[in-house]
């Protein structure tokens, strides 16, 4: 279960740095996906209704691409796209991390951040 507490202190840690690392370049968190992937739906009712309100959400904003699109929209990714879902953190249309299937709600929120960490976009706050 997320700690409540621990997310919103995350959530304005990451806010603060949002405005600034943005200048540094566009990022956005692309989620790979299929139709009838049953893991995309879990994420889907898990994480997908949230992720746009948090301050992940707002420094990579979430865009959505089919499988069979990946290569073919410019997105430029480190090796092929296997699983779904794949969440692609990009930087000016260039993959700079992922986080392939997905591991629950809680798994997802700590990979999501240690790539963020990863790439000074924030704090790296556990939920």
């Amino acid at each position: 279960m997320i700690d409540r507490r621990a997310f919103i202190l995350g959530a304005a840690a990451l806010a603060g740095t949002a405005r600034a690392e943005n200048a540094a370049g566009k990022f956005e968190l692309v989620m790979v996906e299929e139709h009838g992937c049953p893991w995309c739906a879990r994420w889907n009712a898990e994480v997908g209704p949230i992720y746009p309100k948090t301050a992940e959400g707002r420094i990579a904003p979430l865009r959505r691409i089919d499988i069979s699109e990946v290569g073919g929209d410019g997105l430029a990714v480190d090796m092929r796209v296997v699983f779904t879902p794949t969440f692609l953190l990009v930087r000016d249309g260039a993959e700079i991390g992922r986080i392939e299937g997905y591991p629950g709600e809680e798994l997802f929120w700590w990979f999501l951040a240690a790539l963020m960490q990863k790439h000074d976009l924030g704090e790296g706050e556990d939920r």
